[in-house]
């Protein structure tokens, strides 16, 4: 497998290319990363040092590709942290290409916008271009929970309000939803739910939840759902392994008492998950008509 991943990236810890690329790669994926940023570390420590690349590197980096003749063979995009709308725009022309190229190809958009507790954490337009332009173009879409209740216009406090703002960004676009880091009025004390749907149903994988705030699980979380999912094609067992393999990376960081995710410490909790949570089944497909 082949994916194209264009998000950002830090020379130290793990955000961005920087928490995706190598855990693709620990599962066997061959991964052709485009930054859209370099910074020394992530904006998180509150200095740093580095540059936004604009849109016009992208598209040069994507004619060379293309111009190798290979495009064809790319089984998918993934991108992230966008950096402005321009850069945005790119990426879409990006999977534009590759999707002439490969029709079978799928785009995931993992929708970096901001979390809760720290509202909107990037630049202005970038939130609207994600909404009404990239989740058209997008088969496969990875809000948190802020970005779901963003993009679906509705509130997720409890588990029903969750499907219905999950319809609205269906009726976006995207084929499959992946909402990580989730609580709800029914998660009990102490854990946190992901809800994954597409057209077979809705599928819901509850953890503990860990001690940690290690930042770049939701870009590493991101990557191996979207890989998981096009190599497995059931949305459940996508679930199941990319939220049982972030869990692994987590406790280790936890234990390591470590403030940036530990995907190479951890690496093989990403291949073979010390335990293992299964997906349970919240909906079929036919009640899934009713969600989708």
């Amino acid at each position: 497998m082949n994916l194209i991943s264009i998000q950002s990236h830090v020379a130290y810890g793990h955000v961005g290319n920087s928490a995706a690329v190598f855990p693709l790669q620990r599962m066997g994926v061959e991964v052709w990363p485009i930054h859209t940023v370099q910074f020394s570390n992530h904006t998180g420590y509150g200095d740093f040092k580095g540059q936004v690349f604009g849109a016009p590197l992208i598209r040069d980096i994507i004619a060379g590709i293309e111009a190798r003749g290979v495009l064809g063979e790319c089984d998918g995009v993934l991108s992230g942290y966008m950096g402005d709308a321009e850069i945005g725009a790119a990426i879409l022309d990006a999977v534009a290409s590759v999707k002439r190229a490969n029709p079978s190809a799928r785009y995931c958009c993992d929708p970096v916008i901001g979390d809760v507790g720290k509202g909107v954490f990037v630049r202005e337009g970038i939130p609207e271009f994600i909404r009404n332009k990239a989740l058209a173009l997008a088969d496969i879409v990875t809000p948190n929970q802020f970005e779901l209740d963003f993009l679906s216009g509705r509130g997720s406090a409890t588990l029903e309000e969750a499907r219905h703002a999950i319809k609205s960004v269906h009726d976006l676009g995207p084929r499959a939803v992946l909402v990580t880091s989730l609580h709800t009025a029914e998660t009990p004390e102490g854990h946190l739910d992901m809800l994954a749907s597409d057209e077979t149903g809705l599928f819901r994988l509850r953890t503990p939840k860990l001690d940690v705030a290690a930042s770049g699980a939701g870009d590493a979380i991101a990557a191996l759902f979207f890989a998981h999912y096009l190599r497995q094609g059931k949305i459940d067992e996508a679930l199941a392994r990319a939220g049982s393999a972030i869990f692994g990376v987590l406790a280790k960081t936890a234990e390591a008492g470590c403030s940036e995710i530990q995907v190479v410490m951890a690496q093989d909790e990403i291949v073979k998950p010390t335990r293992v949570f299964e997906a349970e089944r919240l909906s079929g497909p036919t009640a899934a008509e009713k969600v989708l």
